[in-house]
């Protein structure tokens, strides 16, 4: 039966054996070209008497991990033997194991990371970060005056732990943590400080994280100048205090923290206030406010003894005679222009009354001048109206009589 050339052109009922997968896996792998892989070594599997053997590279910002078998010559050829934890760059070339179906990495070369060479890479990322603005002021988050709970991430059984926890409850006597003992050295620190980090950002009452370790050299600092926990600790809600003891070197997570604490001891003052002098600082207050309220009161005493001895408030019947008196002068006067004034109304009534009688018809009538009127009360005016024997009616001052007309 005629294979297929292709693996897209297999089916069900034309597969290819397993020999045939494996010869191919192995030629497409054998065209590969040797890599140089950097890792950091977790185990180190050396049979006495065997000539070769077996090391396990861990990522520096992943949990991932690659098998590399080695010959023990090249080990040898290192300057300082290799131990768990040291970081190196080793020259291999994957190879397909057809008998098994397996896949391995043959080391040719092992080399060790030099300071030189890892502070270079950490100057790069450093470059990185500070582009991306994880190192500027204004994205760093104020620390609270007084936290709730202190989250404290620390080695287990450290110095750390214990500088920090009794420094701040010397400042402050009630201090509250939530601590999480974590690796701070080798290739479990970062995953481990990561995840304690997101554990303690999610509790509500921790208001601040405190990241702290002792001092160290290059490679015992390098997680914290790790890319994944940097930008872990960028991203945190709550503000994140670095406590990292050293002398010279600065691993990044001192600029990515929202506070940077040159030892853990440091970290205490930064993260609650003195008691004793906050309450040195209260007593001042109270002491200034005190005398603030004695000078006020002295001087409003002051004021009311000056207004007590002013003579209106020495004889305070005089200020009421004096307006009494005011009081009685201003009714005489209304009094005096109110007889005024009806005086020269009541003349005016007697003028005009006179006017009403010196020309009222009674005072004509009286000087002897009569009204002539007909008998439906109109007056005459003329001797010619009348008639011969018309009855009129004469009006005199004493009274009235009729008369006729004659011809």
């Amino acid at each position: 039966m005629t294979l297929p050339e292709r693996a897209a052109d297999t089916t069900a009922e034309s597969p290819w054996p397993v020999r045939l997968l494996s010869m191919k896996i192995a030629d497409y792998v054998e065209k590969m070209s040797v890599v140089w892989v950097e890792g950091q070594v977790v185990q180190l599997n050396r049979r006495p008497g065997a000539r070769t053997a077996y090391l396990t590279l861990r990522d520096a910002d992943v949990d991932m991990s690659l098998s590399v078998s080695i010959q023990v010559n090249a080990l040898d050829a290192m300057a300082a033997p290799v131990t768990e934890g040291l970081r190196v760059v080793v020259q291999v070339k994957p190879s397909f194991w057809t008998q098994r179906g397996t896949l391995t990495m043959d080391g040719r070369q092992i080399r060790p990371v030099g300071v030189g060479e890892l502070l270079a890479r950490i100057e790069y990322l450093k470059r990185n970060l500070a582009s991306e603005g994880l190192f500027d002021a204004d994205r760093k988050k104020p620390l609270p005056f007084l936290p709730r709970r202190i989250g404290l991430i620390c080695g287990r059984a450290s110095a750390a732990e214990k500088d920090v926890v009794e420094n701040t409850r010397r400042r402050w006597p009630t201090a509250q943590f939530e601590i999480r003992q974590v690796a701070v050295q080798g290739t479990s620190a970062v995953t481990e400080v990561s995840e304690a980090l997101a554990e303690l950002d999610d509790i509500p009452d921790v208001d601040v994280i405190v990241i702290a370790r002792g001092g160290g050299g290059v490679e015992d600092l390098l997680p914290f100048s790790n890319e994944a926990l940097l930008r872990a600790v960028a991203a945190a809600h709550t503000p994140v205090v670095s406590a990292i003891g050293h002398d010279v070197d600065t691993p990044l997570l001192d600029l990515v923290a929202d506070h940077r604490a040159s030892t853990p001891t440091d970290a205490a003052k930064a993260i609650v206030p003195d008691a004793e002098r906050e309450h040195q600082i209260v007593e001042v207050a109270r002491a200034r406010a005190r005398r603030a309220l004695e000078g006020r009161l002295h001087h409003e005493r002051r004021r009311l003894v000056e207004l007590r001895s002013r003579p209106v408030l020495a004889d305070p019947g005089a200020f009421v005679r004096v307006q009494r008196e005011v009081v009685g002068a201003m009714r005489d006067r209304a009094h005096r222009r109110i007889e005024t004034l009806v005086h020269r109304h009541q003349d005016g009534v007697r003028h005009l009354r006179a006017q009403v009688r010196t020309l009222s018809p009674q005072s004509t009538l009286d000087r002897g001048y009569a009204i002539v009127q007909r008998v439906d009360g109109t007056v005459v005016h003329d001797p010619d109206d009348l008639e011969v024997a018309e009855l009129l009616r004469v009006t005199v001052a004493r009274g009235d009589f009729g008369v006729r007309t004659q011809g």
